[in-house]
């Protein structure tokens, strides 16, 4: 076909109200000109208030959602977001490996273990399957100020420390490293980001921070970007720049949707090259 658009894969959970998960991938991929697929993991009843139910799909029909598009489809690049347990780890990273004969392409892990405030959504037993079964599948793993200081048990307090998580990290089996700045301090102005490529180079994204509740999908939207231009054939280090100018583009322009924590704007970042 002449008019074929590559096809990436998310591996999330839906998030009703659409400011985050599986929701906020698919923005992502269609603002990025990629076509967006799916294995729906779990389903979250929420709104700008907050969670108020979640549910896990079986662990069979997951593995049924895989086989079906690695029957049809040639997706280019993959991305997990939030899973829940140790038996859905184990199950996505079972599937993932057994289908990747069909080639799914390079994967993109956000390891979604804390909230933005440090918040630990993962027991014990879901934290060490991540660790020591997901992110040694990773191409690129994306972890947030406070997730990078549990996957290594590091206090990060400096540029110096962020960096040096990095490569902790790195040692796990990921082989790109992204570790995001904090962004929780009263009088911050810029936020910065350390990225650690394979080859052992490295440098600095730095933005300014924006103080908004309006944040939501801000770890989905950074990932999925980085899955889709790989899967459009960027290298990887151009792929994670044009994700971080995305995502501040989305961040910088609220968008009025719920009463109280919003959604980042995607249309506002829809033009970025």
């Amino acid at each position: 076909m002449t008019n074929e658009f590559p096809q990436v894969l998310t591996i999330a959970g839906s998030d009703s109200d659409g400011s985050a998960g599986m929701q906020a991938d698919l923005h992502t991929f269609f603002i990025r000109k990629t076509y967006g697929m799916s294995v729906l993991v779990a389903a979250v009843a929420g709104n700008s208030y907050g969670i108020h139910a979640a549910e896990t799909l079986p662990l069979a029909f997951i593995d049924q959602q895989f086989e079906a598009l690695a029957d049809d489809f040639k997706i280019k690049a993959s991305k997990t977001g939030m899973l829940s347990d140790a038996a859905l780890i184990g199950t996505v990273v079972k599937a993932y490996k057994a289908y990747q004969t069909y080639d799914f392409g390079p994967l993109v892990v956000d390891p979604v273990i804390t909230t933005k405030h440090g918040a630990q959504l993962l027991e014990n037993e879901a934290f060490k399957a991540l660790k020591q079964q997901l992110l040694p599948l990773a191409t690129v793993a994306t972890p947030n100020f406070f997730e990078a200081q549990l996957l290594t048990g590091r206090t990060i307090q400096s540029e110096t420390d962020q960096a040096a998580a990095a490569r902790d990290i790195q040692a796990l089996g990921v082989q790109n490293v992204i570790v995001k700045g904090w962004h929780h301090q009263d009088d911050q102005q810029e936020v910065a980001d350390y990225v650690l490529l394979a080859d052992g180079s490295d440098f600095w994204l730095r933005h300014p921070y924006f103080d908004t509740t309006h944040i939501n999908g801000t770890g989905d939207t950074l990932s999925a970007t980085i899955a889709a231009e790989i899967a459009k054939g960027q290298s990887v280090a151009n792929a994670i720049r044009i994700a971080h100018d995305v995502t501040t583009a989305a961040i910088a322009s609220e968008i009025a949707v719920g009463h109280q924590f919003g959604p980042i704007n995607h249309w506002a970042a829809q033009n970025i090259d």
